[in-house]
C-alpha cells in the first residue's frame, strides 16, 4: 500500500468504539480527538563514558476525545459504560480525516476518565481520556 503524502483536514474525522463484544459503534458528535504515542528512553550509559547513551524502550499511547454530549444508543453510551473496563475487551478506531482517506489508528484502550460539562449558555460537552494497551496500529486508507 502506498504512503499517503497529502495533507488533510479534520472535519470528517470519526471514532469507532466497541467493548465487551458488542457491535462496533460510531461515536456521535465528535468535536476532536488527540492521540499521543511515546517511547521510553532506557539509559545504557556505562562507567567511563563521556556522554549518556540510550536504547529505545517500550512504547505506549494515550489520548482524549472531545464530544458534544449525547445520551443515546450511540458509541457515547458505550464509552460511558466502559470506564475502567479491561482493555482486552475494548477496541477503538480513530480516523483523523474520515473513513476513506488518510489513516486509521487503532488499538485496545482503557477509558480512564469521562467528564460531562454543562453550562447554562452552551452545549453540554463530554471529555473522555484513555490509556492504550499494547501497540497503536496505523493503517493507510
Amino acid at each position: 500500500m502506498a504512503t499517503n503524502t497529502a495533507t488533510y483536514t479534520g472535519e470528517s474525522g470519526t471514532i469507532r468504539f466497541t467493548s465487551d463484544s458488542s457491535a462496533v459503534a460510531t461515536v456521535a458528535s465528535v468535536r476532536g480527538f488527540e492521540i499521543s504515542q511515546t517511547a521510553d528512553a532506557v539509559e545504557s550509559t556505562v562507567m567511563g563514558a563521556s556522554g549518556r547513551t540510550y536504547l529505545a524502550g517500550l512504547t505506549s499511547f494515550s489520548g482524549t476525545m472531545d464530544l458534544l454530549f449525547r445520551d443515546d444508543a450511540s458509541g457515547q453510551s458505550a464509552l460511558f459504560s466502559a470506564i475502567g473496563t479491561d482493555p482486552s475487551s475494548v477496541s477503538s478506531e480513530f480516523y483523523p480525516s474520515g473513513e476513506t482517506t488518510g489513516v486509521k489508528l487503532s488499538g485496545a484502550i482503557m477509558i480512564t476518565d469521562h467528564t460531562i460539562t454543562a453550562n447554562y449558555d452552551s452545549m453540554i460537552e463530554c471529555s473522555v481520556s484513555f490509556q492504550g494497551s499494547g501497540a497503536l496500529t496505523k493503517t493507510n486508507l
